[in-house]
């Protein structure tokens, strides 16, 4: 029997998830442990050296996020993805990997109002600079654009005021000036718009929304399209350029071909802030499975608007 692509339904429910191999349970346990068992002292080596990939502490992995982060990607179509504590921290790691100080970077002005504070005065502390742009004026994204700007962010659907934004326009531009796409992907979600297939570099998401459905826990996921090469420019040198702290190792250059087209160097920075407590992602995992049907029966009831 040939396999079948998993649709939509099959990977909210079931990516990134496997029986459990002591037990046989089929629902993800909820791994409450900080740390793990390594099989000697150069296994244990190999692992805090990023030579081998395997739990190392929970502040780094957790094997029911793993879960979690692996079923965002799966949905969105990315190659590696992030759980964070909360949309904001997904927001900031993002950029914590490409900004420096006195950079800029390029965003709609129809955006989150957390978002607005975020990067028009906390950023501000960090020596990054936010640029608002028109999201129906593409001239007010390039013209701004000079050597410091790092990036451009957009939200697929503005929450609130509910306006799409024309990504692949956009996308474009980014690709033009040698700059990654960010796109917050929170309201539409993955079920109405993948983001990466229309130009998009970088996926955000606040699961506190309708990942997680239900009011009970807080979270983020920032997903990597895997088509930014993050060496070429040398505007990127976290990425692209020696780490002290692992010995020395280019994080694109060890990780950028991971999964065939995968760059999941992109996250390896960022693992050291950005951990939530390990239930938190057990409760967005049920609701992505019911998610997919609030999302169809909403997108029904949009499409009736235009009739009354």
């Amino acid at each position: 029997m040939s396999e079948r692509t998993p649709g939509f339904d099959t990977l909210a429910v079931h990516a990134g998830a496997q029986p459990d191999p002591a037990t046989g349970a089929r629902a993800t346990p909820i791994y409450q442990t900080t740390s793990y068992v390594f099989d000697d002292a150069d296994h244990a080596a190999s692992l805090f050296g990023l030579k081998a990939f395997g739990n190392i502490y929970t502040r780094i992995m957790n094997p029911t996020q793993a879960v979690l982060e692996e079923r965002v990607a799966a949905l969105e179509g990315g190659t590696a993805a992030l759980a964070t504590a909360s949309g904001h921290a997904a927001q900031l790691l993002t950029f914590h990997n490409l900004m420096r100080p006195g950079a800029n970077f390029i965003a709609a002005k129809r955006l989150y109002g957390g978002s607005i504070n975020q990067f028009g005065h906390a950023f501000k502390n960090f020596d990054w600079h936010v640029r608002w742009a028109d999201p129906e004026n593409f001239d007010s994204f390039e013209s701004q654009i000079d050597d410091d700007t790092q990036a451009i962010f957009v939200e697929s659907l503005a929450n609130p005021g509910g306006t799409f934004v024309d990504l692949e326009k956009i996308g474009d531009i980014a690709r033009r000036h040698g700059l990654p796409l960010i796109v917050d992907n929170t309201m539409a979600s993955p079920y109405l718009l993948r983001p990466i297939e229309h130009g998009a570099d970088i996926v955000l998401h606040s699961l506190t929304k309708f990942m997680g459905g239900h009011g009970n826990s807080v979270g983020g996921a920032l997903v990597d399209g895997g088509t930014f090469d993050w060496s070429k420019s040398g505007k990127y040198p976290m990425l692209s350029e020696p780490r002290p702290e692992y010995g020395g190792m280019v994080l694109h250059e060890t990780f950028g071909n991971f999964a065939s087209q995968s760059q999941p160097a992109f996250w390896a920075c960022a693992i050291s802030v950005r951990r939530s407590r390990p239930s938190t992602p057990s409760r967005s995992l049920p609701a992505s499975r019911r998610w997919r049907f609030a999302c169809s029966a909403t997108a029904t009831m949009r499409s009736k608007w235009p009739n009354g």
